[in-house]
This record gives structure tokens, sequence and C-alpha cells, in this order.
């Protein structure tokens, strides 16, 4: 069956970002790559962002991955207020729920507090520090 990992842009926080999903999710980065370390004569970066990040991933669960990238100065700047879309993450349990929805959403901006849902779920959704939209769902008959 096929994946589906999310890849989110930013603004030259996206390594300040990443430390604190790892924070929350745990783990360790399965991929670091700066602009620097593709720098050639047909790739040239400039100094003020050589340090940024190219990609970055980070494994979360059994086969899923959180990637993202700095978008270069050049290409403009993504609009974090904007509504990017939203990650969805499938809890195996209320507590996990719990741990995943308050951490994540850490000086950021909660939209729907995670509590039992009309539908039959337990759901939360929330804007994280980054300008990331988050759902936190667990179903209790899966």
């Amino acid at each position: 069956m096929a994946l589906i990992n999310p890849h989110i842009n930013f603004n030259g926080n996206a390594e300040e970002a990443f430390n604190f999903y790892k924070s929350v999710f745990g783990g360790e980065f399965s991929k670091i790559i700066r602009f620097k370390d593709l720098a050639g004569p047909e790739f040239q970066v400039a100094e003020k962002e050589e340090n940024k990040i190219m990609h970055i991933a980070l494994p979360i669960g059994k086969s899923n991955s959180l990637m993202a990238n700095d978008v270069p100065e050049f290409m403009g700047r993504t609009n974090e207020n904007e509504n990017r879309s939203k990650i969805v993450i499938t809890a195996e349990s209320k507590q996990e729920a719990d741990k995943l929805f308050n951490g994540l959403s850490v000086g950021g901006q909660i939209e729907g507090p995670i509590g039992d849902s009309p539908w039959g779920t337990y759901f939360g959704c929330f804007r994280d520090k980054y300008g990331i939209e988050w759902i936190v769902e667990f179903d209790p008959n899966n």
C-alpha cells in the first residue's frame, strides 16, 4: 500500500520547528541536508542561506515520516497564515492523543479543543507555533 508523508515549507525555521516536533514525537532525524551540502558550480547558494534546510525527515511510527525544507529567499516567502493543509495524526489511545495534542499545541492556537466528537472519535485541532495546522484523533472503534 502507498504511504503518505506530509512535507512542509518553512521560511528559514525548519530546523527549529523539527527540533520541537522531535521533542514531542521522539526519535531521530533520518535525514538532514543543508543547502551548502548541494552547493557547486551548477547550484550556487548564497552565504546567508547555506545552513538552511534543503531537506529534513523525522520518522514517526513504523512507516511514516514528516518532512520539510526552508524555502530559499529567491523563491519568495511561504505565507504562514494561509491554510496550507492539515496534518492528521491517528493516535492509538486517548492518552497518546492527549500527549501529542498537548505537546504540539504549546505556543500555538487551539481551534478545537481535544475531546469527544459528535461523530464518535476523540478529536482536536490546532495551529502550532510555526503556523502548521494539525488534527489529532483517536477512534475507539478501530
